[in-house]
This record gives C-alpha cells, sequence and structure tokens, in this order.
C-alpha cells in the first residue's frame, strides 16, 4: 500500500490511524497497518483551542513577559514591533485594506477571537520549533501581540477566563456557520451568498 493511503484522523474526541480511506476511527483493513491511538498519542494532538475557550490549558501570561518572550523567539521573523520582516506575516496594521485586492490581514484587523492566536501560537510557533513553548509563554505572547494591537492594555493578565472576554475589532466581520448537513451547506452554499463574507468583512 502506498504511503498516500494511509490515514490519520484526528479530533476533538480521538485519533486513529486507518489503513485507507473510507475505514472507520479505530479500524484497520490491512494486516499490519493501523493501531489503536493510545492517550497519550491522543493527549499530543487534542491540544486546540476553540472560540469559547474549550481546551485553553491553566496558566497566564503578561505583556511584560511576552515582550521579553517575544523579541527572543518571534521578532527574527514578525519585526520588532510586528512589523515583519521580508516576506513574514506582518502582526499588526492593514487598517482599511480588507476590501482591496491586496488585502492586508492581520491580528488586529482581521482575526475574529483571541483564542485562535492562542491556538495559533501554542500549535506552530516558533516556526523553527513548533509547541516549543511553555503555556505561560504562550500566554505572555498572545497578550504582547493583542497589546502591539492596542487591543489589551499593558496591565492586562491573560488566562483561560479572560482571553474569552476579548472581543476583538473585526469579530463582527465573520458569521457562525450553523449548517449541520452535506444537503443544507451545498443548498446555500450556492446562492444567496452575503457579500465579502470569504473575506471575513462585516458591510
Amino acid at each position: 500500500m502506498s504511503v498516500w493511503a494511509r490515514i490519520i484522523r484526528c479530533g476533538l474526541t480521538g485519533l486513529a490511524i486507518v489503513g485507507s480511506h473510507g475505514a472507520e476511527a479505530g479500524e484497520a483493513r490491512y494486516d499490519g497497518i493501523g493501531a489503536a491511538a493510545s492517550a497519550d498519542l491522543i493527549r499530543a494532538w487534542n491540544i486546540d483551542v476553540a472560540p469559547n475557550g474549550a481546551g485553553a490549558p491553566p496558566g497566564s501570561g503578561n505583556v511584560s513577559n511576552g515582550e521579553a518572550v517575544y523579541f527572543e523567539k518571534c521578532a527574527h521573523c514578525h519585526g520588532d514591533f510586528g512589523e515583519g520582516v521580508g516576506n513574514m506575516p506582518k502582526l499588526i496594521s492593514g487598517s482599511g485594506t480588507l476590501l482591496d485586492d491586496r488585502p492586508i490581514r492581520t491580528v488586529g484587523n482581521y482575526w475574529p477571537f483571541a483564542t485562535t492566536l492562542f491556538d495559533y501560537i501554542k500549535r506552530t510557533m516558533p516556526m523553527q520549533a513548533p509547541q516549543s513553548l511553555a503555556d505561560e509563554d504562550v500566554y505572555s505572547v498572545t497578550s504582547y501581540v493583542l497589546y502591539i494591537n492596542n487591543i489589551v492594555p499593558k496591565d492586562f493578565i491573560l488566562n483561560q477566563t479572560s482571553i474569552t472576554g476579548i472581543e476583538m475589532p473585526n469579530v463582527d466581520g465573520f458569521y457562525m456557520d450553523n449548517r449541520k448537513t452535506k444537503e443544507s451547506y451545498a443548498d446555500s452554499c450556492m446562492h444567496d451568498c452575503p457579500p465579502y463574507q470569504v473575506l471575513g468583512v462585516a458591510k
């Protein structure tokens, strides 16, 4: 069997490695391929943080500590103040550009939830060593990035409770997709689309 036919399925409640597409979670269709996921393996993958704060770990961070961690781990790509270095993503600015042909999407003008920022940093940053930051450092860097975007004050303490109370500037530019079935998805997706919904811009 080719490598591409091996699928790793992961989700909020479990993960299983299966032998071929179409197999149910936990089912191995070929001898010697596939195994039940261990609790440790599930725990290693199940680190996402939802918009309502579900999955946010214990701990806290602040802007001052976040600035120190940012300068050590993040500034070489994102710039001293989030302005970006070379082609690396900007973390600030972009106000008023979301309707442009080449919009600049940053934390301050586009992202709908502070939890999304925390989740992204925790899972993928720094780029050369993802998931190497302690949860306290992730809280701190998140608070610093929110601070340089003028979203939280300098004395803000970020934790699993306060992170859900932060209102991002573009939160109203997105809509909650509550469609439950493929039929309703296809029906609503093909016509009567609200303007700019793909860009995440309220108008």
